[in-house]
């Protein structure tokens, strides 16, 4: 019975799994929890918007080289040739996808044809040759403007607010649609919050240097590259005015991905396509995060307050139950712990920028 499960394990964790994306914020961060959990990893990115230095630093964090596909997924040749070397390839996380919300707006052709182009090239492969397990980057963005709090999976979709919303949710439906006509074929979707904060190893974090989300922008403004930033709106029905948003650390977001694949490879969700929360449950307001941030860095950050921001949703937050029931998945940092983290890695960057 040992000797069985000896092999059970070996099979699980010694798993080569596709990463897309893998030079990314979150997909660095998930291919760490990966090799830390047993998988070989292999990654594919153009570098459009990933970092070839990510893949440096990934590898200097590991111990070990994590070779990278430049190949750009939305081309189906290319994409093929990934399999063709790797025909031993278990599982497919699937980040690869332009995320810009205001650009999407401006190109959303470029939008389309990339993000849902990348994704039916990837599911056309993963059956072609046979990789039966696959876990879907998708967003929280999906829910839009939310009529209950907290969110939970099974919430009406609003319609998207913007074209990169709208390839998340097609994106989602392709999955669904993709599983049941390919009976054996399992796919996991993943809904993150707002994902902040960087390794604790200051190795590897977000590499973006025109940053749209707020924890960058933050962090930006108290180390000088920014003069000042603006809070959008302090006269919201919230706590304090300003708008809610659920932030979860991002090793928390790439264990999420480790443990979906291992139940994934494991047959032990309940259905061919699940769809998970992954936020911390708990909605903190922009003027909240900023005090957070204002005692970790014993820094006072120069903001002021503007008008509201058309576009943004007033709070959202998750329930996270499905995920911690059926995954097992726990978020392991609370806000204080976020922004330390965060602030640790822009101080580096701001070090490696210097030198």
């Amino acid at each position: 019975m040992l000797y069985i499960c000896a092999v059970k394990l070996q099979y699980i964790y010694m798993s080569k799994i596709l990463v897309t994306g893998g030079c990314g914020y979150i997909g660095s961060h998930t291919i760490v929890d990966l090799v830390d959990h047993g998988f070989e990893v292999i990654s594919a990115d153009n570098l459009s918007r990933g970092f070839g230095e990510m893949n440096d630093k990934v590898s200097k964090l590991l111990g070990k080289s994590i070779h990278n596909y430049a190949v750009d997924l939305s081309d189906a040749a290319a994409t093929r040739t990934i399999f063709e070397a790797n025909p031993d390839i278990e599982g497919i996380i699937h980040f690869a996808a332009y995320k810009s919300v205001p650009e999407s707006v401006d190109a959303p052709l470029m939008y389309y044809k990339n993000n849902i182009g990348s994704l039916i090239n990837i599911l056309e492969c993963a059956k072609e040759f046979g990789v039966k397990n696959v876990v879907f980057s998708s967003s929280c963005s999906v829910y839009g403007n939310a009529d209950t709090l907290p969110v939970t999976e099974t919430a009406p979709l609003k319609e998207a607010e913007s074209p990169y919303a709208a390839t998340k949710q097609m994106g989602e439906q392709i999955c669904a649609d993709f599983v049941k006509g390919n009976p054996g074929f399992k796919i996991v979707l993943l809904r993150y919050f707002n994902p902040v904060g960087a390794h604790e190893s200051t190795l590897i974090g977000e590499m973006n240097q025109r940053p749209e989300n707020l924890v960058p922008i933050v962090t930006q403004t108290a180390i000088g590259i920014r003069s000042g930033m603006t809070v959008f709106g302090n006269d919201y029905d919230t706590r304090d005015g300003s708008c809610v948003r659920d932030y979860i650390h991002v090793m928390d977001i790439a264990h999420a991905h480790t443990l979906a694949l291992q139940k994934s490879i494991e047959n032990a969700l309940p259905s061919g396509c699940e769809v998970f929360n992954l936020g911390t449950g708990e909605g903190v307001t922009v003027l909240e995060l900023i005090k957070a941030f204002e005692s970790v860095s014993g820094l006072k950050l120069n903001y002021n307050v503007g008008p509201r921001r058309a576009g943004d949703v007033i709070k959202v937050y998750a329930d996270n139950t499905k995920a911690k029931t059926l995954l097992g998945w726990q978020p392991g940092y609370d806000i204080t712990a976020m922004m330390q983290t965060a602030w640790n890695w822009q101080q580096v960057l701001a070090k490696e920028t210097a030198q």
